[in-house]
């Protein structure tokens, strides 16, 4: 049986950011995706595909007030496993009245049981709202990274 990957394998430092701001939930879904892309993880055609999913599906990926995890089948552009977070500090609302979002989980997996892991450790952090709090009023990517690695163990 496969050893379940940690916080450590799944988010790289370098693969957080914080932006004060987004134009539109289309912007934030391409700026949540941009580390990945850049990074070889996932095609540019991943960040189009999303928005065209949400287009015809609505915000599917919007968990909890505040927090998203932006993500789409594997054949739609990505490459190999790998996450990506962005903290807005104004909340961006996705459409359909979804909840205003802080805090987008970007993923990318190449098969369709990969991002399981990555829901378990979202939700041990979403049943607190002091984390998903903490992690919102974080200042710096290395805030966030040190957060979500004692969160979920490592």
């Amino acid at each position: 049986m496969a050893e379940e990957a940690s916080v450590t394998d799944l988010l790289r430092p370098e693969n957080i950011q914080v932006v004060d701001s987004v134009a539109n939930w289309e912007d934030a879904i391409r700026i949540s995706l941009k580390p990945l892309i850049e990074g070889g993880y996932a095609e540019p055609r991943y960040a189009d595909n999303i928005i065209a999913d949400t287009r015809e599906l609505g915000p599917y990926y919007v968990l909890t007030e505040d927090v998203a995890l932006i993500h789409a089948r594997p054949e739609e552009g990505a490459i190999k496993k790998q996450m990506a977070v962005t903290l807005v500090h104004r909340p961006v609302t996705f459409p359909e009245g979804s909840f205003p979002v802080r805090l987008l989980f970007a993923l990318s997996a190449e098969d369709s049981h990969s991002h399981i892991e990555v829901i378990k450790m979202l939700a041990s952090i979403c049943m607190e709202e002091s984390r998903v709090e903490d992690l919102a009023t974080c200042e710096t990517p290395e805030e966030i990274y040190r957060l979500l690695t004692a969160v979920a163990g490592g």
